[in-house]
C-alpha cells in the first residue's frame, strides 16, 4: 500500500467533499429564499438564479483542487506514481485552505445571497448590489483556493 497516495487522495477527496458541502447547503439557503420569491413573482427568476447559483462555485474549487491532485499523482494520466509519506502529508495539508475556506465560505455566501434575494424580490434595482455583497465572501474562498494551488505547485513528488 502507497501510504502517501493514500493521504494525497485524502486530501482530494476532503477538498471535493467539503466544498461540495458548503455549496449544497449554500445553495439550500439562497434557493428556499428564491422560491418563496417565485411562488409569488416567477417572472423574477433571472434575477434570482445568479444568486441562486452563486455559492456552487466553491464546489467546483473543491473539484479543481482534488483534478489537480489526481493529476499530480498519475490517476488521471494512466501511470499512477509512488508518493511517500511525506509528499502525501504535504499534499494533504496543501488541501486544507480550499477545503475549510469553501466549506464555510459557501455556506455564508448562501446566507448572503438568501438576504440579497430578498432584497432584490423588493427592489430589483438593487440586485447586483445584493451580488457584490455575495462577492466579497467568493474573494476568501478564491483566496483559498489560490493557497492550495501554490502549496500543491511545491511539493516535489
Amino acid at each position: 500500500m502507497n501510504l502517501g497516495l493514500l493521504y494525497a487522495l485524502i486530501g482530494a477527496g476532503l477538498a471535493i467533499f467539503l466544498c461540495g458541502t458548503g455549496s449544497s447547503i449554500g445553495i439550500g439557503y439562497s434557493g428556499s429564499a428564491a422560491n418563496g420569491v417565485l411562488s409569488e413573482e416567477p417572472e423574477k427568476f433571472g434575477t434570482m438564479l445568479l444568486l441562486v447559483a452563486l455559492p456552487g462555485t466553491q464546489g467546483i474549487y473543491g473539484f479543481l483542487t482534488g483534478f489537480l491532485i489526481m493529476m499530480k499523482v498519475g490517476i488521471l494520466g494512466g501511470q499512477i506514481v509512488t508518493v511517500s509519506p511525506s509528499a502525501g502529508l504535504q499534499i494533504l495539508l496543501s488541501c486544507l485552505p480550499i477545503a475549510i475556506s469553501g466549506l464555510t465560505s459557501a455556506i455564508y455566501q448562501g446566507r448572503v445571497c438568501a438576504a440579497g434575494i430578498s432584497v432584490a424580490s423588493k427592489h430589483p434595482e438593487a440586485s447586483m448590489r445584493a451580488m457584490v455583497y455575495a462577492a466579497m465572501v467568493e474573494t476568501y474562498a478564491v483566496l483559498g483556493l489560490v493557497a492550495s494551488i501554490f502549496l500543491l505547485f511545491v511539493v516535489k513528488i
